[in-house]
């Protein structure tokens, strides 16, 4: 296993090897242009010096001079895109030797997928700045940032589909060639977010022009007779003149399509060029040997070893390129009068579309299946301390059980529906957002269900931190990532909290109704069978403290009746005694500030019990504000 020191030492070494190419390409496209330059020179030069003399010399310099000319254009360009990908490959590398000192700011956040109303994506922080979506985002695709943006917002509830995509991040956090390469080809010419919407509306719509038979023919009565003039005019048979006359009217007859096809070029042409940039990202996905089954899918959905996705693709992007050349008045009156080339250029990509538009979505599908998979990997590439979480299921649960002694079995975890399964086991548990060098990692430790940790203590101690730390490697476990803790065993239910309830001016909600819609959200879950793993901070904060007080009791019975499981965090001390009712099955626990020589200090430990020391009025009198004993 790689430490944090050498993945950095990785990094910096690609980035540094990247520069001295990048050093010497730039070298290279100094010298090429200068000789660009000369060449063009002298053969300007030399026609204007020999022009009395005959076509040979002229032709002779030109073919000395302009061709080397012409083809150092090509090689210029190459070495340009060249230079492009070296720049971002150093700048990839350096994002990375950033993410690993939690400077992320580079990384798209995601805010347009902030819900205050999504069942724990707000109260976990998984969209917007300082983020988990933009420490964990590395996607270059929009299909790949919004499927990645979904995998967090709406994480896996079966442990088969975790385990697979679990497998597929295995299988690709040592592939760093392979994911830096992916990511780099696909920031070079990164699409918009409407790109994937407007090319599957593209392929969904019917084709305009080979739907008319006639014109599908035209475009061959045109050359047809265009080569009949040819000959005859050779021939001696008709005079240029009149197959000029002649060539006037194609051009000016493909006019009349002109307009059509210049406003589907106008929509969709743009749209349809970033599809390069997708062509180069699936030949990568096929060349790379699967071995998963996940991944192996993937590559079956873009044609496996026949590589049909890709060279499908590149085809439809010359296409396009090649179209671009009606852009050019010299080519366009020239081909289109000889060929009708424009109506037969535009009637291929209808064709194109025929054949392949079923499959253009489920390649894009594929596309940012691993692109997202890609951006788990790194995480998991940068987080070599991680450990993957074991994943648990029914079946794993009534197995565990039978290994347990004769009458050993708790009754009170008994469920007559037979859903009586949970497992949330971890052993150092810390938040992947926090610095790993000040980061306090505590266990949890929940096995039955019905089952809630009730956790008390003072301000500033550490339980908002636990929920949340709580909560975000659940989320992990869930997605197929592996997690901040030295081991961890779940049995995946569907995550809710309330953490941060807001009021809403807007919909003239107050606090305290916003409180109470998600309480009853969670209680109607419940009772429709749903399994749940509830994180709740301060429940009832918007009302007075008794009615407080006799609310969260009846809450909490009530969760115990519908077989929920959780963990509340409370600074409420009397909600402790609930283990009075459900001995079995609750577990209070605190974070204790510990006051000693007049200094108030935080150890941010879990220790079993209630909390014994509040610090309010201690915080008070410290900043000179008058406390009555």
């Amino acid at each position: 296993m790689e430490s944090i020191e050498n993945i950095k030492s990785t990094y910096r070494r690609i980035a540094d090897e990247a520069q001295q190419k990048l050093n010497k390409v730039q070298r290279q496209i100094y010298r090429i242009g200068t000789l660009r330059l000369l060449l063009f020179i002298a053969g300007v030069a030399g026609l204007i010096c020999f022009r009395a003399e005959n076509w040979a010399v002229l032709a002779g310099i030109a073919l000395v001079t302009l061709l080397p000319f012409i083809l150092l254009i090509k090689y210029h360009n190459r070495l340009f895109h060249r230079k492009d990908y070296l720049e971002k490959k150093i700048e990839v590398n350096r994002q990375e030797l950033a993410a690993l000192d939690y400077d992320t700011s580079c990384f798209d956040s995601g805010e347009e997928f902030t819900d205050p109303a999504h069942l724990y994506a707000y109260d976990l922080d998984v969209f917007g700045a300082h983020s988990l979506f933009q420490y964990v985002n590395r996607t270059c695709t929009e299909p790949g940032k919004r499927l990645l943006a979904d995998w967090l917002g709406r994480h896996l509830e079966k442990k088969e589909e975790i385990q697979e995509r679990q497998a597929a991040v295995r299988e690709l956090a040592p592939a760093l060639k392979f994911r830096q390469r992916f990511r780099v080809l696909g920031l070079l010419h990164k699409g918009k977010a409407a790109d994937e919407t407007e090319l599957k509306a593209w392929a969904a719509s019917p084709g305009v022009f080979r739907r008319n038979r006639f014109l599908r023919v035209l475009p061959i009565i045109v050359t047809g007779i265009n080569s009949v003039c040819l000959l005859s005019v050779v021939a001696g048979y008709l005079p240029v003149s009149i197959w000029g006359i002649i060539w006037t009217l194609f051009v000016t007859a493909g006019f009349a399509f002109t307009g059509k096809i210049t406003r589907m070029q106008a929509v969709y042409g743009k749209k349809l060029q970033i599809l390069g940039t997708y062509a180069g990202l699936l030949k990568l996905m096929e060349a790379r040997p699967m071995q998963c089954g996940l991944l192996k899918s993937i590559k079956e959905e873009i044609g496996g070893e026949q590589r049909k996705a890709s060279l499908s693709i590149s085809r439809l992007s010359k296409l396009m390129n090649e179209l671009d050349q009606r852009n050019n008045v010299f080519m366009y009156v020239i081909l289109n009068g000889l060929f009708f080339w424009e109506l037969r250029q535009v009637m291929r990509i209808e064709a194109w579309k025929e054949q392949y538009a079923g499959e253009l979505p489920h390649w894009l599908d594929a596309l940012g299946q691993m692109d997202a998979l890609n951006s788990l990997a790194t995480f998991a590439y940068n987080h070599p301390g991680y450990s993957y979480p074991t994943l648990l299921d029914k079946a794993d649960m009534i197995a565990a059980k039978a290994g347990i002694p004769s009458g050993a079995k708790d009754a009170d975890t008994e469920n007559t529906d037979g859903n009586a399964h949970f497992m949330l086991r971890a052993k150092a548990l810390g938040h992947p957002l926090m610095h790993r060098d000040r980061c306090v990692r505590n266990d949890i430790d929940m096995e039955k269900r019905p089952f809630f940790i009730i956790i008390t203590g003072a301000n500033m101690a550490g339980k908002s931190t636990y929920l949340r730390t709580i909560g975000i490697n659940y989320l992990l476990a869930c997605t197929g990532m592996p997690v901040c803790a030295e081991e961890m065993e779940v049995y995946p239910a569907r995550l809710i909290t309330s953490l941060r309830t807001s009021d809403s001016l807007t919909d003239n909600e107050s606090y305290f109704f916003a409180e109470l819609k998600r309480l009853k959200l969670i209680i109607d879950k419940l009772q429709s069978g749903e399994e749940l793993f509830i994180i709740l901070d301060e429940i009832l904060k918007g009302t007075n403290s008794m009615d407080k007080q006799k609310g969260s009791f009846a809450l909490i019975k009530q969760f115990m009746t519908l077989q929920a499981n959780g963990i509340i965090a409370t600074h409420d001390l009397l909600l402790g005694t609930l283990i009075d009712l459900f001995p079995k099955n609750i577990r209070n626990c605190r974070f204790e500030a510990d006051i000693t020589d007049n200094e108030l200090t935080f150890s941010y430990r879990l220790r079993p019990g209630v909390a014994q020391n509040m610090n309010a009025c201690f915080l008070m009198k410290k900043m000179g504000i008058a406390v009555t004993d």
